[in-house]
């Protein structure tokens, strides 16, 4: 196991200085210029702009700046937002926790509608439960986030005022108000991103379990007098999940590009409006950092989706 973690973090290394190199030079030569603010700001003279441009290497060739960019990311310096002020490394890590609270919540949402859903319409094939569920999915992936933000705004905060449309990080509240306060607020973000992910798992789900159910050591294990609940957890539902794992583990980085639009919609000060407003503020830096932890996190989850294949199937041989 150990060797072939290892093996696959080799792999990994190249192919993370590819998609570095590629977006290092895509944000390069895009039009803006990160000092476009100084450059226009009266206050800020000539001589004090060009000892800024020349401290942070802007007037480089791309491929000196490119290196020395790789150099300061091997040594912890993710580099300094000219918008914000600040290190790029702190101002992310300031809006992470945010971001993973809604994403996370989001899918273990998406896991526990998805999976007791498409397991039971996949024993029950062509009922009406079954076609109620495939109904629904179809619904649910058809409808972009953004749709479906709007409309829980309009249902459940506007028509309703049960919930808070604008997510705050300075709740005036202390103990369990502010827990309470937290999870009001998360609902509707959560509500969006889960349902939307739960919609496509479900059909994926429902589709394995199919796949697998009618296989004839299935047939046997049945014949062998074991109840239909211990065939479908035991011996149905582990092959199963293979596919779905695979799903998961592409899709997690996936879904913290839908929470761009989610966090724009309802105002969440995470990951993705951080990403939105670095490109409007042509912040390279900081849109440099957030892309490449997004690359970071595919290979990432691709190595936990080889390692849970072993654990999932004996037959597949980690080596």
């Amino acid at each position: 196991m150990s060797q072939f973690i290892l093996r696959r973090l080799l792999i990994a290394v190249p192919s993370l200085l590819g998609i570095s190199l590629v977006l290092f030079v895509v944000l390069a030569l895009a039009p803006g210029d990160p000092f476009s603010e100084l450059a226009t700001n009266p206050n800020v003279p000539p001589e004090v702009q060009a000892a800024l441009r020349a401290k942070f290497g802007l007037d480089d060739p791309i491929y000196l700046r490119y290196l020395s960019w790789l150099n300061a990311m091997v040594h912890g310096d993710w580099g300094f937002s000219f918008v914000s002020r600040m290190n790029v490394d702190t101002l992310i890590l300031q809006r992470l926790p945010t971001t993973l609270y809604v994403i996370g919540s989001s899918q273990i949402l998406a896991l526990c509608v998805a999976i007791p859903v498409g397991v039971y319409a996949a024993t029950k094939p062509y009922s009406v439960f079954d076609q109620i569920a495939n109904a629904l999915a179809f619904i649910g992936f058809s409808l972009p986030t953004f749709f479906t933000g709007i409309l829980f705004i309009l249902i459940f905060s506007v028509t309703l005022d049960w919930l808070p449309f604008v997510y705050s990080t300075d709740i005036k509240a202390s103990g369990f108000r502010w827990v309470l306060e937290m999870i009001r607020q998360a609902i509707m973000p959560v509500m969006v991103l889960g349902l939307f992910q739960a919609a496509s798992m479900t059909r994926f789900v429902r589709s394995a379990m199919l796949d697998v159910i009618r296989l004839d050591y299935v047939t046997t294990a049945r014949a062998k007098g074991l109840g239909q609940a211990k065939v479908i957890v035991k011996h149905v539902m582990r092959n199963a999940m293979i596919p779905v794992v695979t799903l998961i583990a592409l899709q997690l980085p996936a879904v913290f590009g839908g929470a761009i639009v989610t966090e724009q919609i309802f105002r969440i000060p995470g990951i993705g409006s951080l990403l939105i407003s670095s490109i409007l503020s042509n912040d390279t830096p900081v849109v440099m950092a957030v892309a490449f932890v997004f690359s970071c996190l595919v290979v990432a989850f691709n190595l936990i989706a080889d390692i849970l294949y072993g654990w999932l199937d004996p037959r597949i041989s980690l080596r």
